[in-house]
């Protein structure tokens, strides 16, 4: 019986394809253009026109609520509810004036109620990520000295949640970052909520 040599061939051929696929997927989902990913982390105030219809039921009631989470507290703040993955910006008279979701990094701050420290006049630098950031908005420094805040990374890209290096980064996209450093100046709470 002659044993045939094109096992290796095929095994080497077969290798390459899967190569070649899973670097053509990695380049499509990292394209700026690729819808998926652009909208992934983004929702628009409430009321924005492409907004309509998205994740309602047939009933026409929101699948994912965006209400502000009743037990955040008072008053203008902003909320950052950590099973949401998401941000409210409240204003004074108790309505989210914005809400969109975040990716947060490795480590979370514990719930509570922090508030704004004085700012720099820079809102671009290096995250401890290592990544191009603007729009920083600290708000808590927590054990260890792991620096908490909302920055949006100026490439597009969010932090890695398994990193080894312990971060506090919450990052937002750039237009939710903009939002952001307007509306959470130098006083202003964040409630964070479970």
């Amino acid at each position: 019986m002659a044993r045939s040599s094109s096992g290796p061939v095929v095994a080497g051929l077969t290798a390459a394809a899967l190569a070649v696929v899973g670097f053509l997927a990695f380049q499509a989902s990292a394209a700026p253009d690729n819808p998926a990913k652009a909208g992934a982390a983004h929702s628009s105030p409430s009321g924005h026109p492409k907004d309509k219809g998205k994740g309602k039921d047939k009933g026409g009631k929101d699948k994912k609520s965006t209400a502000v989470p009743a037990s955040s507290g008072t008053g203008l703040r902003v909320v950052y509810g950590l099973k949401a993955k998401r941000v409210w910006l409240v204003g004074e008279n108790e309505q989210a004036t914005r809400t969109f979701e975040v990716a947060p990094s490795s480590v979370s701050p514990e719930p509570g109620t922090y508030e704004v420290p004085p700012r720099g006049r820079t809102p671009q630098l290096t995250g401890s990520d290592g990544v191009a950031v603007e729009h920083i908005v600290q708000f808590h420094i927590g054990q260890g000295g792991i620096v908490f805040g909302f920055s949006a990374a100026i490439d597009g890209s969010t932090p890695n949640p398994n990193a080894p290096k312990k971060t506090g980064a919450v990052r937002e996209q750039r237009a939710d970052g903009a939002a952001m450093w307007k509306f959470a100046t130098t006083g202003t709470k964040v409630v964070v909520v479970p």
